[in-house]
């Protein structure tokens, strides 16, 4: 799977999202809406990552779905 996809998918992966990241709040899935940037955007808030950390996360997230 990749970015675009996940946003096509975004419904059904929300749960896994949750369940990787769960500091993610349920509106903070609400504003993601499958969009892989807003999603690292989100990680690196949450978790205080850098922004090469949350998309790498991301990346493989879209890989392992």
């Amino acid at each position: 799977m990749n970015r675009e996809t996940l946003a096509g998918n975004w419904k059904q992966l929300r749960g896994k999202a949750k369940e990787r990241w769960g500091k993610l709040t349920n509106d903070d899935l609400d504003v993601v809406e499958g969009k892989a940037d807003q999603l690292a955007g989100k990680i690196q808030e949450r978790y205080g990552k850098s922004k090469e950390e949350a998309e790498k996360e991301v990346d493989e997230f879209c890989r392992t779905c």
